[in-house]
């Protein structure tokens, strides 16, 4: 009985709506027939339109034609000679008979496209309305869990189905499911795996997998497929229509924006922690090099200082030394190790230096470097503020074979204060403390 009651009720609404169009009609009439003897049958012509118009705008395009013919038909019968008979005699009464009819056909079909337009904009609002909603919804979850369980609910809510989101090959995963406790079949896997590798809508009333209880949607980011969509009704239907298919598509766009929005939340953050264990990894090392490289200073001052004696044991002494020099070169391996990509290019009198890029430049401009001027350069710009002895730049860019060659640190020093420095006899960048070593003065 419920069932039956719709049809019923939509052919009764039909029939009062045709019903309604043409008593307007016979009104119209009426005022016609009290007009036409008093002024004549030209204006009457005009009366019936606004009963098509209105016909149209309160029923329809159907009511609206039957209007328009039943007032050509009146107008005929009525109101052109002879009256009472659809014959017309003359030529003028049958121009105005089609052109009436003509005018209320254009008219109701006009008329009738108003409502139209009315119930599709008001949809498209609906659709935007529901589309805003479930991106607010999204946006107010923070994890990729919080979002994919508020994603099903709301699927569920709109589709009045069940709903999961499911991610991962070969195997998929359901990252979330509305109502909990759902479960995939084999096939419902192999429809799920299907959407995931190639994109394409599989299950349920698709072309793809009909065996399966579920119906798979992808979820793409940028081209990029990201996860997968399940829907599923108890009673077996497919669980959205071809008039769905739209608003579905655009909730799935809303979807893969948030996902996609966590997903870089947690690189990002990813990336800071990782960044700022580097930083600290580099800082440790810093200080170790800090506190032990004077003191292996001193063994090494020492170790010269015991050679010079005839007492001492020149073979310990020197099992001693090359121990010291290989700590202190591990120790500025260690030191190096930091990430150099995270260092701010350092600028200083008009000179920056990008150790990441291994550029130079001089007031905007690149300058070239020999690769032992440019190792000077960097090692001092490394250890920036910090007194560089002449043994470490020699040892750190010739070679500990080189360490007593300091003619050679001389030359390169001063190259690069003639392509560097503004005025090369009064030095800013790179100054040097005489019989120790030299000190890269720059601005953090």
């Amino acid at each position: 009985m419920t069932e039956a009651q719709p049809p019923n009720t939509s052919i009764v609404t039909r029939i009062q709506a045709y019903a309604g169009a043409i008593a307007m009609v016979a009104v119209s009439t009426l005022a016609g027939l009290w007009i036409a003897p008093r002024w004549g049958t030209a204006p009457v012509d005009m009366i019936y339109l606004p009963a098509v118009l209105a016909a149209a705008a309160l029923w329809g395009l159907g009511p609206a034609l039957v209007a328009g013919i039943a007032a050509a038909l009146a107008y005929n019968f009525f109101f052109t000679a002879p009256v009472h008979t659809f014959r017309m005699n003359r030529v003028a009464d049958v121009v105005t008979v089609v052109v009436l009819l003509l005018v209320a056909l254009v008219t109701s079909q006009l008329a009738a496209a108003i409502p139209a337009q009315a119930r599709l904009a008001a949809a498209h609002a609906a659709r935007n309305a529901t589309i805003a909603g479930f991106a607010r919804r999204l946006l107010s979850s923070s994890s990729e869990a919080d979002i994919a369980e508020s994603a099903c609910a709301e699927l569920r809510r709109l589709f009045d189905c069940n709903a999961m989101l499911v991610d991962g090959l070969p195997e998929p995963e359901v990252l979330a499911a509305v109502p909990p406790g759902n479960r995939l079949t084999p096939s419902d896997m192999a429809a799920a795996a299907l959407t995931l590798e190639t994109g394409e809508t599989a299950g349920r009333a698709t072309p793809r997998i009909q065996p399966a209880e579920w119906q798979f949607h992808p979820v793409r980011s940028s081209g990029r497929l990201i996860a997968a969509v399940g829907l599923a009704r108890d009673d077996g239907a497919p669980p959205v229509d071809d008039s769905q298919l739209l608003l579905l598509g655009n909730l799935l766009d809303q979807l893969a924006l948030a996902l996609e929005r966590s997903r870089l939340e947690r690189e990002t953050h990813a990336f800071a922690a990782t960044r700022e264990r580097d930083q600290l990894r580099a800082t440790l090392l810093s200080l170790i090099g800090q506190e032990l490289r004077p003191r292996l200073n001193a063994i090494d001052t020492a170790v010269r200082a015991l050679r010079r004696t005839a007492n001492g044991n020149q073979e310990l002494l020197s099992t001693i030394g090359s121990e010291a020099m290989q700590l202190d070169r591990y120790i500025a391996n260690l030191a190096e190790l930091g990430p150099e990509g995270d260092q701010p290019p350092i600028q200083s009198n008009g000179v920056k230096i990008d150790l990441f890029n291994r550029a130079v430049f001089r007031d905007g401009e690149q300058v070239h470097l020999t690769p032992k001027e440019y190792a000077v350069l960097a090692e001092l710009a490394k250890h920036r503020g910090r007194l560089l002895p002449h043994s470490h730049l020699l040892r750190t860019v010739w070679g500990p074979a080189q360490e007593r060659q300091i003619e050679y640190l001389r030359v390169a020093v001063s190259a690069l204060r003639q392509k560097l420095e503004a005025e090369p006899a009064h030095p800013r960048l790179i100054v040097n403390e005489p019989g120790v070593g030299y000190r890269l003065v720059a601005e953090h």
